[in-house]
């Protein structure tokens, strides 16, 4: 189970070693899931209309000129304009990120949940543990979004530019945007990363837990042994939704963050994507989404986003738990043997 379990104490783990359990996760989960994101990302910085729906909807009857109007179309455009390998632009940084982020998110849940433990053990009884979970979830996941925020505005520059590419490494990135625009730059879009990473992460964990906490009662497992590893269907199932309902509350946000990163190179970089929108702050930035795309523009990407939602948090949850498992299954073997070893001969 994530997070603290009084229960299980005398075989749990350090919160640093259920980071690197985390790091190991976010790894995984990155390598199937960053063509889902790239796509979503080309998806939100499009000013353009996405979808043929909008077509129907226009009294004036014009055609969509987004670049992107559908997952299929947008797959196979990349695809033929870029080359496959395109889907995985931007994955060394974003390699990097997942590694980080899984480090310090999960690291800071270990911790804040047995802090919680501590403060009142009732925080973490059956009824409770699901809202203690989204408190926890959602303040590590702004400790850890905090921490690797320069990384994250890197990366979503990486994935939204075009060809000819604008930057061609993560250190020329970092090199061009504190010569050009400041040290500011690596905080860009900082203050709607810590607005959609609460509740997201808390959505993460908080109905992770509770998912979890339905299908145990339901199917009658680890009833007996609360020691016992999750079942990988279980972690795959239960993590899918979560991420989709955590994913799908907090795009527009999501949109917001990623529009605000852009500035100050997006000119430059993506030119031949279609318009390229000047924002003066988070307001502003709101106010003319809204005004210029509807408020259908605040959920752009919507499908590319869910999914890559749902396959990303089923694999980091079940990858985490299984990790675990393996790292307690080793440290219990390990500890096995040095209680069977002999004692040193005194000289």
């Amino acid at each position: 189970m994530v997070g603290f379990d009084p229960s299980r104490v005398e075989k749990g783990l350090t919160s640093s070693q259920c980071g690197y359990c985390g790091s190991f996760a976010g790894a995984v989960t990155r390598v199937f899931a960053q063509p889902l994101d790239v796509l979503k990302i080309r998806f939100q910085l499009q000013v353009e209309p996405t979808s043929t729906n909008h077509l129907l909807m226009s009294r004036k009857g014009e055609k969509p000129t987004g670049k992107y109007t559908g997952v299929s179309q947008a797959f196979k455009l990349v695809y033929r304009e870029e080359g496959i390998l395109a889907l995985w632009k931007g994955h060394v940084p974003a390699q990097i990120l997942s590694i980080a982020y899984g480090y310090f998110q999960f690291t800071f849940f270990e911790a804040f949940t047995q802090i919680a433990y501590f403060i009142s053990p009732r925080l973490l009884e059956q009824r409770h543990k699901p809202m203690t979970h989204f408190i926890c979830g959602g303040i590590s996941g702004c400790a850890a979004s905090f921490a690797i925020q320069p990384l994250d505005v890197i990366r979503t520059r990486l994935v939204a530019q075009g060809e000819p590419k604008v930057y061609s490494s993560m250190i020329e990135a970092a090199r061009m945007m504190y010569t050009l625009e400041g040290p500011t730059s690596f905080y860009k879009g900082l203050i709607p990363s810590l607005l959609q990473i609460f509740p997201y992460a808390g959505l993460q964990f908080g109905s992770y837990t509770l998912l979890k906490m339905i299908w145990d009662y339901t199917f009658d497992i680890r009833i007996h042994d609360p020691y016992m590893p999750a079942d990988i269907i279980e972690s795959l199932f239960c993590g899918a939704v979560s991420g989709m309902i955590s994913k799908a509350v907090i795009l527009p946000i999501d949109i917001v963050k990623k529009r605000i990163q852009i500035q100050g190179f997006a000119v430059h970089a993506r030119a031949h994507f279609g318009k390229v929108p000047e924002y003066h702050n988070l307001r502003h930035c709101v106010r003319s989404i809204i005004k210029h795309e509807g408020v259908q523009g605040l959920y752009k990407g919507l499908v590319p986003s869910t999914i890559k939602a749902a396959v990303s948090l089923s694999i980091t949850f079940s990858a985490y738990e299984q990790c675990l498992h393996f790292v307690r299954h080793l440290l219990h073997k390990d500890a096995a043997i040095k209680d069977l070893s002999p004692p040193a001969s005194k000289a």
